[in-house]
């Protein structure tokens, strides 16, 4: 198993789209990058910490490659944009990779030259040393999934499970 942690905008929305994938094992919401020890998301929502919301995505790389968790990274945020996703606005939301190994590092540096190619470049995707990854409080872990008709799931997440859905249509579990 591959456990990768990636950062971009509100980690409901990328915990929502790696669970649809094959292969994906486990997506645990948490904080990563930041000062703050045992930091809460009130803490991470002052944007004081230097915490990103990001999510650790398990995955077995013989059902799933890399490169494809990498470039469905890359299809669900913009990143283009520095410190926010759309309405999401402050460096807790950055576009933000933490790789656990320098072989990770350089997959992630591969990513990024792929992903300038289609978004014509402007990429402010970091790559940041890993440090400590804490675990989001219980209610965000898988929370698209428990609040389906919630306003946010319905108007940010959904759109990006879309189209992960349909880019990457043969990763996409059975429902």
């Amino acid at each position: 198993m591959t456990t990768f942690v990636l950062a971009g905008g509100c980690f409901w929305c990328l915990d929502a789209v790696y669970r649809t994938l094959q292969g994906v094992q486990d997506v645990v919401s948490g904080y990563v990058g930041g000062g703050a020890e045992n930091p809460s998301y009130e803490l991470v929502c002052t944007g004081t910490t230097g915490h990103a919301e990001a999510v650790a995505v398990t995955f077995d790389e013989t059902v799933i490659p890399a490169d494809v968790i990498l470039d469905v990274f890359f299809t669900l945020h913009d990143p283009r944009q520095l410190n926010r996703q759309g309405a999401d606005v402050g460096t807790q939301y950055r576009s933000a990779m933490f790789p656990a190994d320098d072989a990770q590092k350089a997959l992630f540096e591969q990513a990024i030259e792929r992903a300038s190619d289609i978004w014509d470049g402007g990429i402010v995707t970091t790559i940041e040393p890993l440090g400590t990854f804490y675990r989001a409080e219980d209610y965000h872990q898988d929370f698209f999934a428990k609040n389906p008709g919630q306003g946010y799931c319905l108007a940010v997440a959904l759109p990006k499970v879309n189209k992960v859905r349909k880019a990457y249509s043969q990763y996409i579990l059975a429902s």
